[in-house]
């Protein structure tokens, strides 16, 4: 297999500077674009859309932390044991974490997001509007009852 390489994109500042799960619904932070790298016209007819779809590195993810094979989500015992591509644990091969969030405001090549789960100095990989023809249909998205009880409360 061949190595890939990726170019940082920018960086998150937030007020969470340690990786704990839930509560992240009420969470503001700034994405801030490299100004080497970009211009104001990157992110010209951002604010046309409510969400962004953020992809970032999980940099400060220790090495022997990352899951390879299977583990109970959050070390719960009482949920099964499962491969880490059937869980969104941030111990990931890649450490590569995407995630969903509301774009509040976009000032030159700052951007003002809410519900990122995403800690303080986060590195940015790459940005996407959200576009609601990508998700399927609510109501046949299906997954198991231990992840529905996990996430109860991360967006609380």
């Amino acid at each position: 297999m061949q190595s890939i390489v990726l170019k940082q994109l920018g960086q998150i500042h937030a007020p969470r500077t340690e990786p704990i799960d839930d509560n992240w619904g009420n969470t503001i932070s700034t994405i801030e674009l490299d100004g080497s790298l970009f211009t104001a016209e990157s992110v010209q007819g951002l604010t046309d859309y409510s969400h962004l779809l953020v992809v970032y590195y999980l940099d400060k993810v220790p090495d022997e932390k990352v899951l390879w094979f299977a583990g109970h989500p959050r070390g719960n015992k009482e949920w099964p044991k499962v491969g880490i591509f059937a869980q969104r644990k941030k111990d990931r091969p890649n450490k590569i974490g995407v995630s969903i969030c509301e774009l509040l405001e976009v000032d030159g090549l700052t951007l003002k997001v809410r519900a990122l789960d995403a800690i303080d100095g986060t590195p940015i990989l790459d940005i996407k509007p959200h576009v609601k023809e990508f998700n399927p249909e609510a109501g046949k998205v299906r997954q198991p009852e231990w992840m529905t009880e996990l996430m109860k409360d991360y967006y609380a």
